[in-house]
């Protein structure tokens, strides 16, 4: 066997240990007489890496010691008047086209970024790829990052065209551990998908060890600590430790949009939701669309504690859920949230370290794959023996101070991917028939008809959003038959009967 110089030194390895042996975690270091030295050097830098007096506070702040509520907590939903909505001539069209306006003014001065949590992978869906290289079935073939690139490449030539500036909006992606190389690959190998490298900024999720039950690092490997993303809600410190707000504000960016991989439907730098974060001088904002019904596993944008806060689906009784209002008959918890979000900058780089403190964590609990302490092999739990901490990003909700909470139509901007292809609900198949069903909506309210299909049918129609973002500068569409059956790269090119 080949056996490589150490990169640490013996001081470096003692001190170490003494550190983590003050914690109450040197088990970790059981096998580690018995690794060769390029396998512990990595145990070494995987270790060095984690911060074990922090980990341990979690652990027991978040399990040990949870944080009681006085009185418990109290749930209420959004006041009618408190959030502004697209939906029913809720907002005048004047309105909307102000916030419009506003949006593409900041993204005209290069004001605006756009950060992509793209930390999945895409092992529901039978592929080992970033969830991001997944195609769902569109005629152009095209995967999740090559759609949301387009719509970053269009809204650029919009706003261009105004007055012949050129305008950019940096694109952040936040990847993970298994997802970070692929992803980087995939970008590379598809020229950016036709952006300006220079605009964009990869940065990883963080991650922390798995617990066992009583609080103590597992081990995945002899030479291998277990560890798990930390959760969505991650994203602030990563951004942080990344460089990437430095970078945003060397750049003169003051708002920024959020997003996940996995919404195909997804207006990504919605100027209209940006202006009206914008104009109401929001530190934090999120998109939300009504429920289908009250039993909609999906969680709800409302009050906790009179704070805004996101409540999941299993945390309210179903009489609760089931709740209505006295003006509208809509359901009162209604507001359901898409992960879909705006952020002043001076908020993420002034506010938020300080709110992280004070951010609690969430208990997963796994079936986590790890070594067995006395005998040294791996062990395959059947089940839950570990425990996973993870922070979400709506975590900093109750502490913002001016949030905006805009209502949108779920056909318009939602189409979650989740499941197995096949399975029916928030599958590749439904978000292919809402993709194409939208840009058949943008045709049709351009003046333009569908031919007719036999029964059962359905047309395989795509418009490129290099040609439209969300449904501008298709007039010359009006009065023509299209043919079901094509992919629009171009007005010039379109197929009529």
């Amino acid at each position: 066997m080949v056996r490589s110089t150490p990169t640490f030194t013996a001081e470096r390895l003692a001190a170490l240990q003494k550190s983590y042996n003050e914690a109450g975690q040197d088990h970790v270091f059981k096998f580690f007489g018995d690794l060769d030295d390029e396998e512990a050097a990595v145990l070494f830098e995987q270790l060095d890496g984690i911060q074990v007096e922090r980990c341990n506070e979690f652990f027991d702040r978040t399990v040990r010691n949870p944080a009681a509520v006085e009185g418990g907590d109290k749930i209420a939903p959004l006041a009618s008047g408190s959030f502004a909505s697209t939906l029913d001539g809720s907002a005048s069209a004047d309105d909307i086209a102000a916030w419009n306006d506003e949006g593409m003014r900041l993204i005209r001065a290069n004001k605006v970024a756009v950060i992509l949590l793209a930390g999945g992978q895409g092992t529901r869906l039978g592929s080992s790829e970033p969830k991001g290289c997944y195609d769902i079935g569109l005629p152009s073939g095209k995967s999740l990052f090559e759609i949301q690139a387009e719509r970053i490449r269009r809204l650029q030539q919009i706003a261009a065209a105004e007055d012949g500036t050129a305008a950019t909006i940096p694109w952040l992606v936040m990847t993970s551990g298994p997802t970070s190389v692929a992803t980087q690959k995939k970008f590379a190998d598809s020229n950016y998908f036709g952006l300006n490298s220079d605009d964009v900024f990869f940065f990883n999720q963080g991650v922390l060890p798995c617990f066992d039950l009583d609080g103590k690092f597992m081990l995945e490997q002899p030479g291998k600590l277990a560890v798990a993303p930390d959760g969505n809600g991650g994203i602030y410190e990563a951004l942080r430790l990344s460089g990437a707000l430095d970078w945003l504000q060397e750049r003169g960016v003051e708002h920024v949009h959020s997003y996940c991989v996995d919404n195909c439907l997804v207006r990504v730098a919605d100027p209209t939701f940006i202006g009206y974060a914008a104009l109401r001088g929001a530190e934090c904002g999120a998109l939300v669309v009504p429920k289908k019904a009250w039993n909609e596993p999906v969680g709800v944008i409302c009050l906790r504690n009179e704070r805004y806060s996101v409540v999941e689906y299993s945390e309210i009784t179903e009489e609760t859920a089931k709740q209505k209002r006295a003006d509208t008959e809509q359901l009162a918890y209604n507001a359901g949230n898409i992960c879909n979000h705006y952020y002043s900058l001076d908020f993420l780089r002034t506010r938020v370290p300080d709110i992280e403190a004070k951010l609690e964590h969430h208990i997963a609990k796994k079936k986590i794959k790890h070594v067995d302490l006395d005998s040294g092999s791996v062990t395959e739990p059947t089940k839950p023996n570990g425990i996973k901490l993870e922070r979400f990003v709506f975590d900093v909700f109750p502490y913002v101070e001016r949030m905006a909470i805009l209502e949108v139509h779920r056909q318009d901007q939602f189409s979650p991917l989740k499941n197995a292809p096949g399975s029916g609900v928030d599958c590749p198949e439904t978000s292919r028939s809402d993709l194409i069903a939208q840009c058949i909506r943008f045709a049709e309210a351009a003046g333009a008809t569908l031919e007719t299909l036999p029964e059962g049918r359905e047309p395989s129609f795509e418009i490129s959003a290099l040609v439209s973002y969300a449904g501008e500068g298709l007039e010359s569409l009006n009065g023509k038959t299209l043919a079901a059956d094509q992919l629009i790269n171009s007005l010039d090119d379109v197929v009529t009967v």
